[in-house]
């Protein structure tokens, strides 16, 4: 038997003709296949159809099957093309055939194959993966913005006493009464204290009349609590911690606590309600928009124009600093260190110098960087003239807070609070300073302006 071929559109394949059908070939302008018994239509279909015998030629044994002919008495079972007339001898041949007919109408109709086409479809895939990336990018901001719709501090609150319930750590009888004195709690608006740290400042002020005689000079804050985030806000509260901090100060000064309605500091729950109504009354619509109006019953993180716009509300004027890029070697921000020096110096009314420790009336301050926001409570300056920020975290557990507290751990509190410009390298900080009572017609023109809100910007 001769070995099959592959066949090309316009080609048939037949027994060996006779010597005495040539003069029928010529009638009938049909071009015989020197190599096998294949009779085509067309010279181009034949040109095609000789070049595959020539590629078949690289094995030797072909070539020797190629040159004895076949018997004229073999009958050779012919397979149909379903899109022309030719006939194949083999399922092989009649598969490569019409593979040649869809290559051919996919370069006809432009589809695939034609390299315009390639890069149509390269640019989709690309934009599918994009938009695919995309998405979870947006899912993974959710996440850590606490906008993934998976419930606020009160939800987050009961499934970390459900988990101890679970493990034993609990009994079902405390988790109800505990569950049911936070409802209490929540529906008060009032922050329970159990994370609250009293007379910190106080405390600092003690151990530098006594201590540390190596500053020529240290300024602290009006006195402050400390709050730490609880099981309920842990990893998401620290804006709202540090809010809490500003308010136990705002309520100990004079002028400020005149005007503030509310005479307690307000739990999480209750914070996030109060910003809501600041954008109800116009403050920071873009912000507004970012949360969609809603704070209530979720983790959002909330930053120093959140804070603005509390403040703004409660007829509190205040600033947001932007501490935009570094403004020394090694990525450091000596203008914030200098800019606290000035913002703690402007209580000092006489030309004398200062004395050696000063507390004054100045409510903290408002720290924010990527990820995490803390409170400034005072400064030192050192003998070499380098100075040093004194530091509030909400991520400071009360038990360490509360070192402040005792002689004998004091000295190792205040060294986890001091952070000199080599210890705060994040590309941009932002600081919110409450300044004055505004009156209502000043308030007024605060939410006007702040339809397009701005930072001050250092440098």
């Amino acid at each position: 038997m001769q070995r099959p071929h592959r066949s090309l559109p316009g080609a048939v394949m037949e027994p060996q003709l006779s010597p005495n059908s040539s003069s029928a070939l010529r009638q009938q302008k049909l071009f015989s296949c020197p190599m096998c018994a294949l009779v085509c239509s067309s010279a181009s279909v034949l040109q095609e159809h000789v070049e595959l015998h020539l590629q078949d030629q690289s094995s030797a044994e072909e070539l020797d099957a190629l040159k004895s002919p076949p018997a004229c008495n073999v009958s050779v079972r012919r397979f149909d093309c379903p899109m022309c007339s030719v006939a194949c001898s083999d399922s092989f041949s009649l598969q490569e055939h019409v593979e040649l007919h869809l290559d051919q109408g996919a370069a006809v109709n432009g589809a695939a194959g034609s390299p315009g086409s390639d890069l149509k479809l390269a640019r989709q895939l690309q934009r599918e993966e994009e938009v695919r990336q995309e998405k979870e990018e947006f899912k993974k901001l959710q996440e850590q913005f606490g906008l993934s719709g998976r419930g606020g501090y009160r939800r987050q609150m009961e499934r970390t006493m459900e988990r101890a319930v679970a493990r034993g750590l609990m009994s079902p009888t405390d988790f109800h009464c505990k569950r049911a004195e936070m409802m209490e709690t929540l529906a008060s608006g009032v922050d329970d204290g159990t994370t609250r740290t009293q007379g910190v400042v106080r405390a600092l002020y003690d151990y530098y009349q006594t201590e540390c005689r190596d500053s020529v000079h240290v300024w602290l804050s009006a006195d402050t609590d400390h709050y730490c985030s609880s099981e309920g806000d842990k990893g998401w509260g620290c804006g709202y911690r540090n809010l809490q901090i500003l308010l136990s100060s705002l309520h100990r000064i004079d002028t400020f606590s005149n005007v503030l309605q509310e005479k307690t500091v307000p739990s999480i729950p209750r914070v996030q309600s109060m910003i809501e109504e600041a954008w109800k009354e116009g403050l920071d619509p873009q912000g507004a928009s970012h949360f969609n109006q809603r704070l209530q019953g979720t983790r959002a993180w909330i930053g120093a124009t959140e804070i603005y716009a509390l403040l703004t509300s409660l007829r509190i004027r205040s600033r947001i600093i932007d501490f935009h890029t570094p403004t020394g070697p090694g990525g450091t921000h000596p203008r914030l260190f200098d800019w606290v020096k000035q913002y703690y110096c402007q209580s000092s009314t006489s030309s004398r110098l200062p004395p050696r420790l000063i507390q004054t009336s100045l409510p903290p301050l408002y720290l924010q960087h990527q990820g995490h926001s803390r409170s400034i409570v005072g400064l030192e300056q050192k003998k070499n003239g380098s100075l040093c920020l004194l530091l509030l975290d909400p991520g400071c557990s009360a038990s360490e807070a509360r070192k402040l507290l005792s002689r004998d751990t004091v000295s190792t509190a205040v060294h986890h609070m001091r952070k000199f410009p080599r210890g705060l390298k994040h590309k941009q900080y932002q600081v919110v300073a409450a300044q004055e009572v505004l009156s209502a017609e000043e308030k007024q023109i605060s939410i006007l302006s702040s339809r397009t809100l701005r930072a001050e910007r250092i440098p």
